[in-house]
């Protein structure tokens, strides 16, 4: 028997905080499950690992690159799961987790696109949460007098248009962008997140084969890590011990396909120059993470 590895499977259930489903094994009535004690909440009053300084003159080596989440991939469930809320365990999806965030103006770095450059207001983040569907009947309802509706003159009944809000389960993937980069002081290959994108599909191809996706909003990642680090995914392997948004992400504990990469062409996507040929543009995308692993190799060749 391996001592050593029981003795660290002890240290770490001992030290570990039980966030889902909190007070289970206490509660006398179901309305208990979820609400923690005065003692558990100040034990839970911790922050995210803060980012270590990085000099630039210590940045031997630096790589931008954007990635995309796809959440029909198994290893990606735990953000995109529960679509379901009324379940009554404290879980939220990711996308919940950022849109009540915003919402409640917590995370206020919002922006366009993935440079940064533009915030979104929050009236028009609001106007992004939901889609706007108009049926047939209204369509039959524009094409009575075209030119009044194009006029603004004549507007269609509101029983012809749908509005619905979007929850968790019409957000595909997420959007990513990052910066890999050699710390000569550490002597090793390091990753820093930058930003996070929810991605849907457009709402007029919803229902295609062949679908339009949209980006959302572009939050700065750094600005939400204290959000993401108060809620928590679900881990398979042990419920008693789900793990913050804020370490899944920062630990890469999902999968990936990069699309895009700094470069001389305009930061220009891998489809656009690999256009209708899905094997060679993840071929491309592995051919980049490989360039970037092999600069940390060729650093310790002799």
């Amino acid at each position: 028997m391996n001592y050593k590895n029981l003795f660290l499977a002890i240290l770490t259930l001992g030290t570990m905080t039980v966030s889902a489903q909190s007070n289970l094994l206490n509660a006398k009535t179901p309305d208990q499950i979820g609400k923690k004690s005065e003692a558990q909440l100040n034990s839970d009053n911790d922050k995210p690992l803060p980012y270590g300084y990085v000099d630039d003159r210590d940045v031997l080596f630096g790589k931008t690159v954007w990635e995309i989440i796809d959440l029909d991939e198994r290893v990606n469930f735990p953000m995109y799961y529960p679509i379901d809320e009324s379940l009554g365990d404290n879980r939220k999806a990711l996308y919940s987790v950022l849109v009540k965030a915003i919402r409640d103006s917590i995370i206020t770095e919002v922006y366009n696109s993935s440079y940064f450059t533009s915030k979104k207001e929050l009236k028009e983040i609001e106007a992004s949460f939901v889609k706007i569907d108009t049926t047939i009947g209204g369509y039959d309802q524009m094409n009575e007098d075209y030119e009044a509706y194009k006029a603004g003159e004549k507007k269609i009944d509101e029983q012809y248009i749908n509005v619905t809000e979007l929850t968790a389960q019409d957000v595909d993937a997420y959007k990513i962008v990052g910066r890999w980069y050699f710390d000569k002081r550490q002597g090793e290959l390091k990753y820093r997140m930058l930003g996070i994108c929810p991605v849907i599909p457009d709402v007029y191809t919803m229902d295609q084969e062949e679908k339009d996706y949209i980006d959302l909003f572009w939050v700065f990642f750094p600005s939400a890590r204290d959000v993401l680090h108060e809620n928590y995914a679900f881990n398979d392997k042990n419920s008693s011990a789900p793990i913050s948004f804020d370490h899944l992400l920062n630990a890469r504990r999902f999968n990936a396909t990069i699309y895009q990469e700094e470069n001389v062409q305009g930061d220009r996507k891998i489809s656009e120059y690999l256009k209708e040929n899905a094997q060679m543009q993840l071929l491309e995308s592995d051919r980049i993470k490989e360039k970037i692993r092999n600069f940390e190799q060729d650093m310790w060749s002799y």
